[in-house]
């Protein structure tokens, strides 16, 4: 769910690599996805709007993309009992996949932030897709949303 906090870097030094080290991490989110596109049923449409997260002019509006985001948190042991972020095994997940301490410690506090603005909803798939949102705008706001097309490529080579 808030896996997606995975991803911000400061500097234009780091930019290219602040985007690439996005790249990683969200193909490494996508990993499960098969999985959990299985276990809750979900349809090719969902599917294509998570493929297409990252674009820009792209609008995130069905809850089943809520429900896919914590679902694949989960099978990556990144939620903690209470269905928030953990801190931890979100840093170690970021690590793993390119980004260095202080950039994946970024991507916890844009988490942790959207966490936050979003607590009060009580869906946890609702609640997953307007805090996958706020992400993808703090990632905008950092300019380090990777390409729509590069990931794409990344994705579909791995699966």
């Amino acid at each position: 769910m808030k896996i997606l906090a995975l991803l911000v870097v400061v500097g234009l030094g780091q930019l290219d690599a602040s985007s690439d080290t996005l790249k990683s991490i969200t193909a490494g989110f996508f990993k499960v996805l098969d999985d959990c596109k299985h276990e809750l049923n979900l349809g090719e449409n969902v599917l294509m709007e998570l493929y297409h997260f990252w674009k820009e002019d792209h609008a995130l509006l069905s809850r089943d993309i809520g429900c896919a985001v914590v679902c694949m948190s989960k099978k990556l042991n990144l939620l903690d009992e209470s269905g928030k972020l953990h801190h931890g095994n979100a840093q170690e997940f970021a690590v793993k996949h390119g980004a260095d301490q202080t950039m994946a410690q970024k991507l916890i506090t844009v988490v942790h932030e959207c966490e936050g603005q979003h607590q009060g909803i009580d869906d946890e798939c609702l609640r997953a897709l307007e805090v996958a949102k706020c992400f993808r705008s703090g990632m905008r706001q950092l300019n380090w949303a990777p390409k729509l097309d590069v990931i794409v490529t990344e994705i579909l080579t791995e699966l």
